[in-house]
């Protein structure tokens, strides 16, 4: 007789229903309830740390694959939300099992698939199931808004001109969570008050990010500002004083506003909940009707009228100037060429009085002006046709790009032909074999507990290792996958190049582009000359 036995916790917490303990109560079940129990094959599953909102756990995976391979007589859990929390995965899971004439049983709620009445019950019991966990999930939301009505930062990376900090411990569900709010960063709010002031004078976002490069302002991560984060910090109520004017406002958008006209006041600012449906991908932002509004327990340093009115003009208004793209249908070293007095990307541009032509410029200089970076534009045409030029001469029956190829394709192949991946899971094999061992060691009667000390200090010892060499063997896989690529790579390299003198100039700026990035690493431009920095040397 073959029988599974699977266990889940989401957290670690060393108490309550433990891995270990589950376990242990499936096999004592197995002996005295199952007949020829005490004689099976057991073989154990556990998911540690992982949620029963969906089937995508690795241990459960594996059992599932096993289960196709070598089929068990049964599949004994302690307890059916162990298995799954939703209807919708429970369901078929169940249907499966019987269909393959696999026993499933649940020792807690008492379920057996192999009677019709076990098997109406556990269908009701997954409904049960499932609706817990949703109510967990709305409970922990309220909580969460419950918060936020008292003003708290909820956590996260606190925005431009704050810094986070923890004030007090309070109690949400019976639990003791830390409880922060905002403070001024005193290098980054003056940062922020010029945002807002300069967009009420300019009311264009490319204005502020020109104006703030060329006072070579930057983030806190060393970069210049984007437009796009500009935007992000002109639209975030943090900012707002929390008045009346801000106080009307949200009203108006049928925002959830948490407190009162008597509650206004110059002293402190808004924090605004559930701006996001996190949800959904990408988390999107939400309507204002969704928002939670509530006064902070940090300064705002704008009007409420100013908030307003800036939002009016972020509505009316888009960036006047966006960054061009990257590639077009006319230049050949998009993505390719950078400035090499700043290290900005350069890209073309067309002459406002000649539309046959177009120049290199720097992005940081299109961007900021000649303040941020003065380095001198190149002529588009000229450039693509020197660079084109250089690499017809540099390729060539004496050129030593083939005898790279030739050396590049050899250490490839000497490389493929040791494969430490297979050492790697054969020693992944030996370490499972050796927990399945210890594990199975301790359904043995009579077991004492000093055996039972020293062999989960064993199992954990393997786990650890085990962990390791999961890691390596994915990093290993990876090289793999990067030599089979370089591989293919370089044939079609050889290929292209064996006809690219007669075929280059039939060839699209697409195709050339691609061909350029083959063989070039990168080209700089100083404002007098370009260094081209070809692969390999």
């Amino acid at each position: 007789m073959r029988i599974y036995i699977y266990s889940r916790k989401s957290v670690w917490t060393g108490k309550g229903e433990s891995i270990e303990n589950q376990v242990e109560m499936c096999r004592q079940y197995i002996a005295s309830r199952i007949e020829g129990g005490k004689d099976a094959e057991i073989t154990v599953y556990e998911d540690e740390g992982f949620s029963g909102k969906n089937l995508d756990r690795p241990q459960f995976q594996r059992m599932l694959a096993d289960s196709k391979k070598q089929k068990p007589d049964y599949i004994v859990c302690y307890r059916l939300d162990r298995i799954s929390r939703s209807v919708g995965d429970f369901a078929p899971l169940v249907e499966d099992f019987i269909s393959r004439d696999i026993g499933f049983i649940c020792i807690k709620e008492q379920f057996d698939t192999s009677t019709p009445m076990g098997k109406a019950m556990m269908y009701i019991a997954s409904v049960f199931a499932q609706l817990e966990r949703e109510t967990i999930a709305e409970r922990v939301r309220d909580n969460m808004l419950m918060l936020a009505r008292t003003g708290r930062w909820l956590g996260g990376p606190p925005p431009t001109g704050f810094l986070s900090e923890k004030v007090e411990e309070v109690i949400v569900d019976g639990k003791v969570k830390t409880s922060c709010k905002l403070k001024w960063n005193p290098e980054e709010i003056t940062v922020a008050r010029t945002v807002y002031q300069k967009f009420l004078e300019l009311r264009s976002l490319s204005g502020i990010s020109k104006y703030l490069m060329r006072q070579g302002i930057r983030s806190r991560s060393g970069k210049y500002y984007s437009v796009i984060g500009i935007k992000e910090m002109l639209k975030n109520p943090v900012y707002c004083i929390a008045d009346k004017d801000a106080r009307d406002y949200f009203l108006a958008q049928e925002a959830d506003v948490c407190f009162h006209e008597a509650e206004c006041s110059d002293r402190y600012g808004l924090l605004a909940y559930n701006k996001r449906d996190h949800s959904k991908k990408g988390a999107p932002r939400q309507e204002k009707s969704e928002w939670v509004v509530a006064v902070g327990k940090h300064r705002g340093i704008v009007s409420g009228k100013e908030w307003v009115a800036v939002q009016n003009i972020l509505e009316v208004n888009r960036p006047s100037s966006p960054e061009p793209k990257t590639f077009n249908d006319y230049s050949l070293l998009s993505g390719v060429l950078r400035c090499k007095k700043c290290g900005a990307r350069m890209f073309s541009k067309i002459r406002a009085n000649n539309p046959e032509l177009y120049d290199y410029i720097c992005s940081s200089k299109l961007r900021g002006g000649s303040g941020v970076c003065d380095c001198q534009n190149l002529g588009g045409k000229e450039a693509d046709d020197d660079i084109c030029n250089f690499l017809l001469d540099y390729i060539n029956e004496d050129s030593k790009i083939f005898e790279l190829l030739e050396n590049l394709r050899a250490r490839i192949q000497k490389e493929e032909t040791v494969n430490p991946l297979a050492e790697v899971e054969a020693q992944i094999a030996k370490c499972n074999r050796e927990i399945e061992q210890l594990v199975s060691s301790l359904s043995q009667p009579n077991v004492s507990p000093s055996l039972i000390t020293h062999i989960n200090s064993r199992v954990s010892e393997l786990d650890e290792q085990l962990k390791g060499l999961q890691a390596q063997k994915k990093h290993l896989q990876a090289d793999l996958d990067y030599l089979t690529d370089a591989d293919l790579q370089l044939d079609v390299l050889s290929r292209m190049l064996a006809y690219f003198k007669e075929n280059f100039r039939a060839l699209t700026i697409h195709e050339k582009r691609e061909l350029i990035k083959l063989l070039v690493q990168k080209i700089e431009w100083d404002g007098e000359n370009c260094d081209i920095f070809m692969y390999g040397e």
